[in-house]
């Protein structure tokens, strides 16, 4: 489930799902029971800051969780992507708290300074201020190595400890973002 973190004066002060890609729900609370997310920011983080990611369960957190449900007689869940979101779209919090949610940074809105030259420096800014950010990654420099890459992530996709959907590639440095423009709302950076 993607969801964006308000950052202000370094604290977390707001979450929320991408909803229809304008209004998303406000998810605020239960945000606040994933121990992946940090609360506050440290000194070198903008005052303002969105940091976009996505909320997930882990594969085996998935299993306990149906386990624990089927054996107290509740409705199990079909997938990893659907108990997340439910879990964390939650009315109370308590609930999400026992759900064992987990978060990746890997994009961000707003900010009020720059974090970079390259989305790989500012994911290791994320993962400096405490994020945990959606390995594996690798910067590749010709169209060969992210052949490779590809290749190399399907190989690896059973043992991951989380579901996958595909592989994602990003232009590297930032400077071409604005360059490369969008479309509706897929970059094509």
């Amino acid at each position: 489930l993607s969801v964006s973190l308000r950052y202000e004066s370094r604290r977390l002060v707001h979450a929320a799902t991408r909803g229809d890609g304008a209004v998303g729900e406000d998810v605020t609370q239960n945000i606040r029971t994933i121990g992946d997310i940090p609360r506050s920011l440290p000194s070198d983080a903008p005052a303002v800051i969105e940091v976009r990611g996505e909320v997930y369960m882990g594969k085996a957190d998935f299993l306990s969780l149906n386990q624990r449900q089927e054996e107290a007689g509740a409705k199990t869940f079909a997938n990893p992507r659907n108990a997340a979101a439910g879990s964390l779209r939650q009315l109370d919090s308590a609930v999400t708290a026992n759900r064992q949610l987990r978060f990746f940074g890997y994009a961000w809105g707003e900010v009020s300074a720059p974090l970079g030259d390259t989305v790989h420096e500012v994911r290791q800014r994320f993962a400096e201020w405490g994020f945990q950010l959606n390995e594996p990654s690798q910067v590749c420099s010709s169209a060969e190595e992210v052949l490779t890459y590809y290749h190399d992530i399907i190989a690896m996709r059973a043992d991951l400890p989380f579901d996958l959907d595909g592989t994602v590639y990003k232009v590297n440095r930032l400077d071409w973002h604005d360059r490369l423009g969008a479309v509706s709302r897929a970059p094509r950076w």
